[in-house]
């Protein structure tokens, strides 16, 4: 189980503790069998989006850090992550080795110093990649079992568990990937900035599609996201540079959230976002918030 998926079990089982409900309430009031929810919150399988959701309202709890959890580790479950990662980190960003990041930019192996360099003679040299690989398989068990370990003393079954509650809260400890001007043009979700962000404000669209901008300290970035919307339609975003966009492109992103990339945004900038309508006859409508300010309903957006 990933990093990212031990996060999300962690939370759902936090938010189940909270409903107070066995496996069999809990199925009655979702559309998932008990021995669906016992795989999810056990960390058995990855529950569908829908699952999240449901908890998250019957435990009466916004749905916003337990989704950006779950799109952080069905990423990584489905290789996007890794496949979507930008080629190299930004130079003043870095992560501990010991913390795997779903989604994130990933480092670059370091090569091995040149005989000159290492201080062994050359005929010494093909023994370190054998060395360094055992030792580098060691410190990744070391690293699994670590990260496993909490979520295996909750899973039920366990010994001294039970139906015991989970503490009050769990640890999180995804950082931000990004900050300021190396968050321009990249993913909010796969940069870990989508966690726990701020809201701007929001507004819905003639059409009838929500918009919402967002904005994230920690990442020092803005970004807006949509709701409700159709093939063809198309988000744009800019914080006083370079515009970023998103356009719908599959049914399937019709039934979710579409992002567009971030653009660097300090306190008291302004973040402008323009939603353009897939017919031609629809004319397009943009809205702005000052970073800072108190999230609110956006007025009516005049065409521009």
């Amino acid at each position: 189980m990933s990093a990212a998926h031990t996060r999300l079990t962690a939370t759902l089982r936090e938010l189940r503790t909270r409903t107070g409900l066995s496996l069999a309430a809990l199925s009655a009031r979702t559309a998932y069998s008990k021995s669906s929810w016992e795989r999810y919150l056990n960390g058995k399988s990855l529950p569908p989006r829908q699952a999240v959701r449901d908890l998250c309202r019957v435990a009466g709890e916004p749905d916003g850090r337990a989704l950006a959890l779950w799109e952080i580790a069905e990423s990584e479950r489905s290789g996007r992550a890794a496949s979507a990662a930008p080629a190299s980190a930004p130079a003043s960003v870095s992560a501990p080795a010991s913390t795997p990041v779903s989604g994130g930019p990933r480092p670059a192996p370091q090569e091995a110093p040149p005989a000159s360099m290492s201080g062994r003679p050359p005929g010494h040299g093909g023994r370190r990649p054998v060395v360094l690989s055992v030792v580098l398989s060691v410190v990744s068990t070391l690293v699994a079992v670590g990260l496993a370990a909490p979520a295996l003393l909750l899973l039920p079954g366990s010994p001294g568990e039970a139906e015991d509650p989970l503490p009050a809260s769990a640890p999180y400890s995804l950082a931000p990937q990004c900050h300021g001007a190396h968050c321009e043009g990249l993913d909010p979700m796969r940069l870990i900035c989508g966690i726990a962000p701020e809201s701007l404000a929001t507004y819905r669209t003639v059409g009838g599609a929500h918009v919402e901008l967002r904005h994230s300290r920690k990442c020092g970035a803005g970004w807006a996201r949509a709701w409700g919307t159709r093939i063809g339609d198309r988000l744009e975003v800019t914080a006083g540079g370079a515009a970023h966009a998103v356009r719908v492109r599959r049914e399937a992103d019709t039934r979710t959230y579409v992002y567009t990339p971030m653009a660097a945004a300090r306190p008291g900038s302004t973040v402008r976002v323009c939603f353009r309508p897939a017919s031609a006859a629809a004319e397009r409508e943009c809205f702005e918030a000052r970073v800072g300010e108190a999230a609110a309903e956006a007025p009516p957006a005049s065409p521009r």
